[in-house]
């Protein structure tokens, strides 16, 4: 099927219907965790991660939740709001898993934001890395049974919101960028440009302190998973964000980036 062009009435109409119709209830506060052998639990303590997503989580909802706030078009403030409920109950389920498991995370506090379309455009690049690698990784771990099959459960419909926010993401980004007066569609431009950067370099950062921490979670993980080359990571990454994202209508825009770099990466692998 053909794309909406972007700007258009149909397109803000499929792109906030596609949102709006796909919502799953779902209460954090009520959440099931699985009991977990000592091992396991031991494994998911030792996980270094949990500071960082929690305050990731949190970030994000109030982000979100504060352009919602300002965003005066009554379709896409409700699908807006709808994507700042479903990001503030994440960081709840992680709140609940930590505190149900024993995990130590400090109380952390975010503040209001001063630009909320900047927050919500970085925020949004942000879950466009996160996601396609995400989906390869938690892939792994509930194939490899690192991941307790208990937990895959509750943490599965998680994972298919975020392949909803990076829809509208991607979306709302091509959407405002067109409907953008003339004096204002180069400034968008060049913040989206630096949202992308800014998020770039966040990424390359996590990753080099998570793979010179003391524990070594670099090669804790991989003898966890296996022999996983990165060649064959990366075509799962695309794999699994490919499989999750078509459940969704097709005449809507896709996040591009990630998999354009990832199969430049397979091109020379």
């Amino acid at each position: 099927m053909d794309t909406l062009r972007p700007g258009t009435a149909a397109h803000k109409d499929a792109l906030c219907r596609f949102f709006v119709d796909s919502f799953v209830q779902l209460n954090p506060g009520a959440t099931r965790f699985p009991e977990l052998a000592p091992l396991e639990l031991s494994r998911l303590r030792a996980l270094p991660i949990w500071e960082e997503a929690v305050r990731t989580e949190a970030s994000t909802a109030r982000l979100v939740q504060a352009f919602g706030r300002r965003v005066r078009d009554p379709w896409l403030k409700e699908a807006i709001a709808m994507n700042g409920h479903e990001e503030g109950r994440h960081a709840l389920l992680l709140e609940e898993l930590t505190r149900h498991y024993g995990i130590a995370v400090p109380s952390i506090e975010v503040a209001e934001p001063e630009d909320a379309e900047w927050g919500f455009l970085k925020v949004g690049y942000g879950e466009c890395f996160d996601s396609f690698f995400g989906f390869g990784l938690f892939a792994l771990a509930r194939d490899s049974g690192v991941f307790p099959r208990g937990l895959v459960t509750v943490f599965e419909p998680v994972m298919q919101e975020e392949a909803r926010h990076i829809i509208f993401h991607a979306n709302w980004v091509a959407y405002a960028r067109s409907t953008a007066p003339a004096l204002e569609a180069g400034a968008f431009a060049f913040r989206q440009a630096l949202a992308v950067a800014v998020q770039t370099a966040s990424r390359l950062k996590t990753a080099l302190r998570v793979g010179s921490s003391q524990d070594n979670f670099t090669m804790n993980a991989h003898e966890s998973f296996g022999d996983v080359t990165p060649r064959a990571f990366l075509e799962l990454c695309l794999s699994e964000n490919a499989r999750r994202l078509s459940a969704y209508d097709p005449r809507l825009l896709r996040p591009t980036l990630m998999p354009r770099l990832a199969r430049a990466a397979l091109a020379v692998l």
